[in-house]
């Protein structure tokens, strides 16, 4: 399909591959913004998608949410990705790169593809962009990626909020935002996909380490501390990767940071909550019933950090806290211990 087809009407058909909060709350905005996509959404577990197609809920995520009429769901992905000409992908990070093998030849040839993921694999520090490039042969102006402060249940409940399309080429993009602008979610339009993507990561683990401080009953002091210096070591990442710093001003970087670490209904946020109240790593997983990417992501971000010459003393901590090298009494003293220098100094 060629920029100016895509320009000229929104997609017939999207497929959202992933039914958790997010996947089935932006297959709500795709369908709200228009009624004459189809919107059909992926789940592993039948009975899910059952409940989507039959009943236009998904009460484990979302809770008496109605969900828009022209959305259904199946457990058969040959079946959701037929005829889609945009394909979201909004699965666990760590799981992508073992399920995209089998998809490959199900995506329509022409199909754009858009990232939800906000995680760097484990092993491969690759952003989800890579990955899905890599797996499935993609051209990069065929992969985007969207990120901002997206808490699934506020946009699910249709409170307002804006967010970012990154992908190379401007006109799909363009193309893609068009597609998910609802009356409740204003997407904003950017090339830089590596800071987009990197801003959506690293807001992750800096989130746990302002739920820890919180679970230690520290003060907004610290949390706005750590979350300011949070915001220049991912800054600092970014640009090693080759984002611009701009990027991280905006609705992908600061904003997605502070309604992350700031917000009960963030994953990562009440995963360092729970573990700044004395629960271990394994009892915060049995507590939670959904992914905190930071846990997963913390020590591929730290690596990639370490291979760069990155400093990133908070990330840091938070990995030792992770691995049980640092308990979270004596994690405090630590988010903040760099060299005394000026504050507007983020190159080192």
């Amino acid at each position: 399909m060629s920029d100016t087809v895509r320009s000229a009407r929104p997609p017939r058909k999207i497929a959202v591959l992933g039914s958790g909060s997010w996947g089935t709350t932006f297959a709500k905005v795709l369908a709200d913004a228009s009624a004459e996509t189809d919107v059909m959404l992926w789940s592993r577990r039948p009975e899910v998608a059952d409940e989507i197609s039959a009943e236009h809920r998904n009460a484990r995520y979302l809770g008496d949410i109605r969900l828009p009429l022209n959305i259904t769901a199946s457990a058969d992905v040959d079946a959701v990705l037929t005829g889609s000409e945009l394909v979201v992908l909004a699965v666990p990070a760590q799981t992508l790169r073992a399920q995209l093998p089998a998809w490959r030849p199900l995506i329509p040839a022409d199909a754009v593809l858009v990232s939800l993921m906000k995680g760097l694999e484990v092993g491969t520090d690759a952003r989800m962009s890579e990955v899905i490039a890599e797996e499935l042969g993609l051209p990069a102006g065929r992969i985007a990626v969207l990120s901002g402060p997206n808490l699934a249940m506020e946009i699910a409940r249709e409170e307002p909020t804006a967010s970012v399309v990154a992908c190379p080429d401007h006109h799909t993009a363009t193309w893609i935002a068009a597609a998910c602008t609802a009356s409740y979610f204003r997407p904003y339009t950017s090339t830089d996909v590596i800071g987009v993507e990197i801003g959506g990561i690293v807001k992750n683990v800096i989130a746990l380490a302002v739920g820890i401080c919180e679970g230690r009953r520290m003060g907004d002091n610290t949390k706005a501390s750590v979350i300011t210096r949070g915001l220049a070591e991912t800054t600092r990442l970014a640009v090693a990767l080759g984002g611009r710093p701009e990027t991280m001003a905006g609705l992908a970087g600061m904003g997605d940071l502070i309604a992350t670490c700031s917000s009960a209904l963030s994953r990562n946020h009440t995963a360092g909550h729970l573990l700044g109240q004395g629960l271990t790593l394994d009892q915060v997983t049995v507590r939670m019933n959904q992914t905190a990417e930071g846990i997963k992501s913390a020590q591929a971000v730290l690596e990639s950090a370490t291979k760069l010459g990155v400093d990133m003393p908070i990330t840091e901590s938070v990995v030792a806290v992770l691995q049980g090298r640092l308990s979270v009494n004596d994690l405090g003293p630590r988010l903040l211990a760099r060299n005394l220098k000026p504050e507007g100094d983020h190159a080192s």
